[in-house]
């Protein structure tokens, strides 16, 4: 009888003894495709998947990601994509960002993950850039490796836990790499998280307050991040943590 090697055994892949396998594969397969289309670095979008076109942040979304591919676009002649749009990949302000930059002609990334009620991908991910994740840490490892900045929509649970891991990373300074964080919509923040609260309680500095810039405005948030990216980000392609 014909043996059948290890890593061909679905029983055994789908193992818990395999589970480090299956972790390094969402390492190795994303890192493998990205490297083949040339991406060099993300500029990620976080936001609620239930906000639909018509929205005023769904339209903001799609503008503010719109000219940063249109900017993005110009800036490497040798081909090296940089500062590419990624987002979850699913409906809602996700949905948004990658059809902005598919309009502005752009690549862009969607990284999905397996929920009970399955969000298909939206229909403007690039199709070699789509990846589908079975890990969270993971597919949070990827949002953040190859971030230079972060623009967070309004959103709930999945968008807060987003935002409150990068702030803690940068806060503690794990991720030594500048990350400019943008929060779009005032009145959303100002009602949802009281950082002042946090200051006046003790438990954050006054300057971690600062380690977001708050806008209502697709101008002001695109040249925030711009003036950002130029000055932090342009002479150092690629990942960095």
């Amino acid at each position: 009888m014909k043996q059948t090697k290890a890593y061909n055994d679905p029983e055994f892949m789908g193992s818990r003894a395999a589970r480090p396998l299956r972790i390094l594969s969402e390492y190795l397969e994303p890192r493998t495709r990205l490297d083949a289309e040339g991406v060099e670095d993300t500029i990620v979008f976080f936001g609620s998947a239930r906000l639909k076109e018509g929205n005023k942040y769904y339209e903001a979304a799609r503008e503010l990601a719109s000219r940063l591919t249109q900017w993005s676009k110009g800036l490497d002649p040798e081909g090296r994509r940089r500062f590419v749009v990624c987002t979850g990949g699913g409906p809602g302000i996700m949905e948004a960002a990658n059809r902005g930059a598919s309009e502005a002609r752009g690549r862009n990334v969607g990284l999905t993950i397996s929920l009970p009620l399955e969000e298909c991908v939206n229909p403007y991910v690039t199709r070699e850039l789509e990846f589908h994740f079975h890990y969270f840490f993971m597919r949070k490892f990827w949002f953040a490796y190859l971030a230079k900045a972060l623009v967070v929509f309004p959103g709930g649970y999945g968008t807060l836990d987003e935002l409150f891991e990068t702030l803690t990373l940068v806060q503690t300074r794990r991720m030594r790499k500048p990350m400019p964080i943008v929060l779009f919509g005032n009145d959303y923040w100002n009602e949802v998280i009281n950082f002042d609260a946090l200051v006046r309680h003790g438990t954050i500095d006054a300057k971690d307050v600062e380690l977001m810039y708050r806008t209502d405005s697709v101008d002001d948030a695109c040249a925030y991040l711009i003036r950002h990216l130029t000055a932090d980000a342009l002479s150092q392609p690629g990942a960095m943590l």
